[in-house]
């Protein structure tokens, strides 16, 4: 066992190891999860509260649904063109660094959106926003499997991953809040939206540069045995046959699946979480109802991306439990196609939200077990970026809809069908893997 051979195996049992372990990954844990979570839910809540804000801007800003759906998605756009040369670069300058630069300049951008004055412009800083944050998503993981081995990372994943659902609890109400500035100082509510919604990330940004450290042997509030520990575990990890470079990982069928499964279901996520308000809006519900309609299945979220990602690492079986997310949000979102009454229309969208919430925390614990070194870096941005194209594909599909259709069953059923779709392909991971992985990925049935 590699990892005995540090623990002076004279004094110290393997139990009294495994309890050291443990002691020392839950104190990194605490360490670097919560400020991570915490970036990445500014990060979320800056990425989606333009759907907050087309309450009213899109009325002063002259945008029809087509025009919205297209500027709503146009982050991502930018996003994908950059998201494997952003992350290529944190590879060389390291994720403190790096990440930092990626949170001060997104809220510098997001905050800049208040100053959108016609599609156009509303257009263009999308887009840039989009290039800012390009590279957070792959970049954070890529610093966990620096820090954490496989047994931990889908609990792990799963807690940042929290960060999305959990964003929605809190910008449901503080959006509904911020709009209520209409008027203060001159400027419309929804910019004041923008404005403070986007200091935050600055902010964080700064953190992340005093808090992060490379690697394990770099941080002085470790002992040497215990940064011996971590770096023993980390090289420890059962990689065999992993993809090392960037063009290995681009002819890797696995890695092209996951992105396929990827692309499927954030193209459903982010059409039902930015359009959400909207839609809410459609059954007359005020604003302060909207704000705490859309909350709710985000909160269920939260809960049920810990304990399906726990109950997923301990059995061991990631793919199904992939595919069964999958499952649970195309048969929410098939209950709010087939119920037009606005409590049952809910309760479906709230199963959607529980189901493509929960599968982030599961799926992302499987690449991390394929990549390795510059290929996990370029690995990871490959696959968030293909999936980040859903996050353009998707809002601009069901505003098309809504504005071909006049309502929005027809783009409900179309998510549908998207998201059951990535549920089909996740069952198509084991024989994949089992003809072009082998044993190395452990992702088993």
């Amino acid at each position: 066992m590699a990892v005995a051979r540090i623990a002076e195996p004279a004094t110290r049992s393997i139990p009294e190891y495994k309890r050291a372990e443990r002691a020392t990954f839950r104190r990194i844990a605490w360490r670097f999860v919560p400020l991570l979570t915490l970036c990445f839910l500014v990060n979320y809540i800056d990425r989606t509260n333009v759907g907050f804000a087309a309450l009213s801007m899109n009325r002063d800003l002259g945008l029809s649904d087509v025009a919205f759906g297209w500027g709503a998605g146009v982050l991502f756009f930018g996003y994908c063109l950059f998201e494997v040369p952003s992350s290529l670069v944190q590879y060389r300058v390291g994720a403190r660094l790096w990440l930092s630069r990626i949170m001060i300049t997104w809220g510098l951008l997001s905050a800049a959106t208040a100053l959108s004055v016609g599609p156009k412009s509303f257009y263009g800083l999308r887009f840039l926003l989009g290039v800012a944050e390009a590279g957070f998503n792959p970049g954070v993981m890529f610093f966990f499997m620096a820090w954490f081995p496989s047994r931990y990372q889908g609990r792990i994943l799963a807690w940042f991953q929290m960060a999305i659902p959990l964003s929605a609890v809190v910008a449901g109400p503080l959006s509904v809040g911020i709009l209520s500035l209409n008027g203060t100082w001159g400027l419309r509510g929804w910019q004041w939206l923008f404005i403070v919604e986007g200091l935050p990330a600055i902010i964080l940004g700064v953190a992340v540069l005093l808090v992060l450290k490379e690697r394990p042997d770099q941080a002085g509030w470790l002992d040497r045995g215990e940064q011996a520990m971590v770096t023993a575990a980390i090289e420890a990890e059962p990689r065999r046959d992993a993809s090392h470079s960037f063009g290995a990982v681009l002819r890797d069928p696995r890695v092209l699946l996951l992105a396929a499964i990827q692309l499927c279901f954030t193209l459903g996520a982010y059409a039902v979480g930015i359009w959400l308000p909207l839609i809410l809006k459609q059954h007359h519900m005020t604003l302060t109802q909207i704000g705490l309609a859309s909350a709710v299945p985000y909160a269920l979220g939260c809960l049920a991306t810990i304990l399906w990602a726990t109950a997923s690492d301990r059995s061991g079986k990631r793919i199904l439990n992939l595919a069964a997310t999958c499952c649970l949000a195309t048969i929410g979102l098939l209950i709010s196609v087939w119920f037009h009454d606005a409590a049952i229309s809910l309760l479906g969208l709230t199963l959607a939200i529980i189901g493509v919430t929960s599968t982030r925390g599961i799926f992302w614990s499987i690449p991390p077990q394929i990549l390795q070194g510059r290929g996990a870096a370029g690995g990871l941005a490959f696959i968030s970026s293909v999936g980040a194209f859903g996050g353009f594909l998707g809002p601009l599909t069901m505003g098309w809809l809504k504005h071909a259709t006049g309502s929005f069953t027809t783009g409900l059923g179309v998510l549908a069908f998207i998201v059951g779709l990535s549920g089909i392909l996740s069952l198509m991971l084991p024989t994949v893997n089992a003809r072009y992985g082998g044993k190395a990925t452990k992702a088993r049935r």
